[in-house]
């Protein structure tokens, strides 16, 4: 079946790497979907507010350190395989590759310009995505949302379940690595996420992703 743009793989395995995970506890939980999508509308909205200082300040330093525009727009795949256009402050050169993870490349700080490398160390470059929160592409907390050339990862993450949820700005496999956890760790966290989803999980994500900033883990 195609959807958004890439091919969705229907067929699911109960297991990633060596963790064996029971299918049967991947539940739709409605009232807490509910309460989700209802507190990241909030937050959300009220954050974009209460960070429009922030962001003029962060626009000009931008401007200032490089040329290109303050916001990078790059299709990401969402819930259901569905294509978004997720939005972050640039923190790379112009000339860098539109379309390839920041790990990917074989060496990306030759790519992110000086304000960049502050921005991704604070992860304010990810506060625009609040945008993607209120909109409703995107969740506070799920999986990071990939680039659609990311195909070995797209077909774990849709035999594992990871796209029967919102993605998120922060996620359980972020605050186990950012990116220096291989891909394929990364659906095994992913799914973890997926099968033990729960307010009390969202807020020990959120907990353990302050550590992270202020620990100035990842790229």
């Amino acid at each position: 079946m195609i959807k958004g743009g890439f091919v969705m793989v229907n067929v699911r395995e109960n297991y990633v790497g060596s963790l064996y995970f029971d299918d049967t506890r991947i539940k739709t939980k409605p009232v807490y979907t509910l309460l989700k999508r209802v507190f990241d509308a909030v937050v959300s909205a009220v954050a974009l507010v209460m960070l429009i200082p922030l962001f003029a300040v962060v626009a000009v330093l931008i401007k200032l350190d490089s040329e290109g525009s303050v916001i990078f727009s790059q299709k990401r795949v969402g819930k259901n395989g569905n294509l978004f256009n997720v939005y972050k402050f640039r923190t790379m050169k112009v000339s860098a590759p539109h379309e390839t993870a920041t790990s990917d490349l074989s060496d990306p700080y030759a790519h992110i310009t000086r304000v960049g490398r502050f921005l991704r160390k604070t992860s304010i470059d990810e506060l625009p995505q609040l945008f993607n929160v209120l909109v409703g592409d995107m969740s506070l907390v799920g999986p990071r949302p990939l680039i659609m050339g990311e195909s070995d990862v797209h077909k774990l993450r849709m035999r594992e379940g990871v796209y029967d949820v919102r993605p998120g700005v922060t996620g359980w496999a972020q605050v186990n690595g950012r990116d220096c956890v291989p891909a394929e760790e990364k659906v095994y966290f992913d799914k973890e996420y997926v099968v033990r989803r729960s307010v009390l999980f969202d807020m020990i994500i959120f907990a353990k992703t302050v550590s992270v900033v202020v620990g100035g883990q990842g790229y």
